[in-house]
């Protein structure tokens, strides 16, 4: 990233640091917008994806009886479709958080603004919910048929404490390899690929346990048309618990200003709001 677009990010975040929301409204809503669509598309992948495993008429749920193979396909396909929007265009300017849990976890590093973060948020559940709205205008049936019922989130037969515990597991670790791959020199530009590697495990392993969320504005999306609030506080404090863990760990390892960026692929010629809080002494590894 060249010196000069750096230098009109990071006035970008001066500027608003301690502006009225408005404010920040009128500068990033690109960035806003972009976070609703990616989780929007994650979210139609997921429910196409959904459908095509595991609905009954479906010849290929017919094809591969074993629901394991199944659900292995299903995190090869939402791990490609999570890394697909890290590497998009928007992806590379929003920082794909695309999860409420993520964005919460930059914020208390110091590396997204309240008001940023607050309308990241807003706009990651706004646009799950579009996203599965979506499919369920094209869709309904098959989407609403109980073996695919919205691609919900609920716990396993094992239960609402395994899947709270699942959950702050599998979401402190998916945080704790962004920062960890983000913050590296070396491996950066390779982030993406770690997030979606961890994410297609989680769906194969983890997913008969606690329905594999990570992400509150995932969980609800497929909660609010489908009616089915089982669970729902787990998926609502499992994730954000986990993640800030994962922060505190980082934290405690290396220090704040160890995090070079919010943004999971920075190395990019994209606007950067998040500048404003980059290090600055030289004492990151960033890139």
């Amino acid at each position: 990233m060249s010196t000069t677009i750096v230098d009109q990010a990071a006035g970008f975040g001066q500027r608003r640091e301690r502006a009225p929301a408005w404010v920040a409204l009128r500068a990033h809503w690109p960035e806003y917008l972009m976070e609703a669509a990616g989780l929007g598309i994650f979210m139609v992948s997921a429910c196409a994806f959904g459908i095509l495993l595991e609905h009954p008429a479906s010849p290929v749920q017919r094809a591969i009886p074993d629901p394991f193979v199944r659900r292995a396909l299903m995190g090869v396909a939402m791990g490609a479709t999570a890394i697909a929007i890290i590497y998009s265009p928007w992806g590379k300017q929003s920082g794909a958080h695309i999860n409420p849990a993520v964005t919460l976890a930059f914020l208390r590093l110091g590396r997204v603004q309240p008001w940023d973060a607050t309308f990241y948020m807003l706009f990651q559940f706004a646009g799950g919910l579009a996203g599965v709205f979506l499919v369920h205008a094209i869709a309904g049936a098959a989407l609403a048929n109980a073996a695919v019922n919205h691609v919900a989130t609920v716990p396993g037969s094992s239960g609402t404490g395994v899947a709270f515990v699942t959950e702050v597991a599998i979401s402190l670790v998916l945080m704790l390899v962004v920062l960890a791959v983000s913050n590296s020199a070396r491996a950066a530009r390779a982030t993406g690929l770690f997030a979606g590697l961890v994410v297609a495990s989680n769906i194969t392993f983890t997913a008969p346990f606690s329905g594999m969320s990570m992400n509150p504005a995932r969980t609800l999306a497929s909660a609010v048309p489908a009616g089915v609030w089982t669970g729902l506080w787990i998926y609502f404090t499992a994730p954000p618990i986990g993640m800030l863990l994962a922060a505190e760990v980082y934290r405690w390892l290396r220090g704040r200003r160890r995090v070079f960026c919010a943004k999971l692929h920075h190395d990019n010629d994209r606007r950067c709001i998040f500048c404003a809080s980059r290090p600055v002494s030289g004492d990151g590894d960033g890139p």
